[in-house]
């Protein structure tokens, strides 16, 4: 039986993905992007058990992260005679990323505060009348 080494989550990990969740990533995404900031690559199943995701929740955070156009992936041959595997990284830094979630929460504040604007002035016209 061959050994393999598998990341796994320190404290320093988990704090990251509870403090991107609470930005309101997903916790798929969250964990997705703290198992891979730190610039390794991993196939799929390295992620599963890095991450604590399952296949399916590895799936859909790669959606995001391809949709957003944060990963990069490239075929690598298995040691074996079995099928390629894909194999993958963060291609943008994570400051970038970073940046992206703190333009969002900008935009989001801006918005409640033209909101709360708008209602003073609606009440403010009201009791004019």
């Amino acid at each position: 039986m061959k050994e393999s080494f598998v990341m796994r989550f320190d404290e320093r990990d988990i704090e990251v993905v509870e403090t991107l969740k609470s930005l309101g990533v997903p916790r798929k995404v969250s964990n997705m992007i703290a198992f891979l900031a730190s610039g390794t690559e991993a196939t799929s199943r390295e992620i599963e058990r890095g991450s604590d995701l399952r296949q399916p929740e590895v799936s859909i955070a790669l959606r995001t992260l391809r949709k957003n156009n944060w990963i990069e992936e490239k075929m690598c041959r298995s040691d074996g005679t079995g099928r390629p595997m894909k194999v993958y990284r963060l291609k943008t830094p994570i400051e970038e990323i970073l940046q992206h979630y703190e333009q969002q929460k900008m935009n989001e504040a801006n918005q409640a505060l033209q909101s709360i604007q708008r209602l003073k002035s609606l009440f403010s016209e009201a009791e004019s009348i």
